[in-house]
């Protein structure tokens, strides 16, 4: 199927795919609807060679509010995990599948809502062109939203998650959003499983630089 430019993120990528220059486009992205009512774009960040890219679905209230990946709650549970695990921070690029906050308002609260698949589909061009400046030893896949942008419908995080699967010149490991731990029944046995898959990240290394 042919993906229509007018809604995709491609007629809004840059001539240099720098994340410098990636980042500066990605604030006036009109690819999907989202950008109507969210705050800003919330892009990638991290090192511009990191062994590690971590994937989630979008960015949060808080996420939305800060322009920063991963700073709410589920930011905390991450940081938590990657400490556990044995990844340095200082190693990793964090990113979402989609770009912008998905939500529904109920008062004043503003609930998170997932992403559409053409609203996935549309932020793709954002996420390819991350991956290719990046060139990451291990993708760490969090959730259902990211494991369809980059390992197919297909893939079932719960079936395979923990595996290391070929990925182009990289690995992916998916696992648990880390937001799934805080809505768990049992949130400590759903961190000691995300923290397992973190640690199977860890141990695949990463590429040498």
């Amino acid at each position: 199927m042919t993906t229509n430019v007018n809604n995709s993120a491609a007629r809004f990528l840059p001539e240099s795919h720098d994340l410098g220059s990636l980042r500066s486009a990605a604030a006036g992205c009109e690819g999907c609807d989202l950008f109507r009512n969210a705050t800003q774009t919330v892009f990638g960040e991290g090192p511009g060679r990191a062994r590690y890219m971590l994937v989630g679905e979008q960015p949060g209230d808080q996420e939305d509010r800060q322009g920063h990946p991963f700073v709410g709650p589920a930011g905390r549970i991450l940081d938590r995990g990657l400490e556990e695990a044995g990844i340095d921070r200082d190693e990793v690029y964090v990113t979402n599948a989609v770009k912008h906050f998905s939500f529904t308002e109920r008062g004043k609260r503003r609930i998170h809502q997932k992403p559409t698949a053409a609203e996935i589909e549309a932020c793709r061009p954002w996420l390819d062109a991350e991956l290719a400046a990046v060139r990451p030893g291990v993708v760490v896949v969090m959730g259902a939203t990211a494991a369809r942008s980059l390992l197919g419908r297909a893939f079932r995080v719960t079936r395979q998650r923990g595996e290391p699967v070929p990925m182009g010149d990289a690995l992916a490991v998916a696992t648990i959003h880390p937001s799934a731990v805080l809505r768990a029944p049992d949130r400590d046995a759903a961190y000691a499983g995300f923290l397992a898959d973190l640690r199977v990240a860890a141990g695949t290394g990463g590429h040498t630089r």
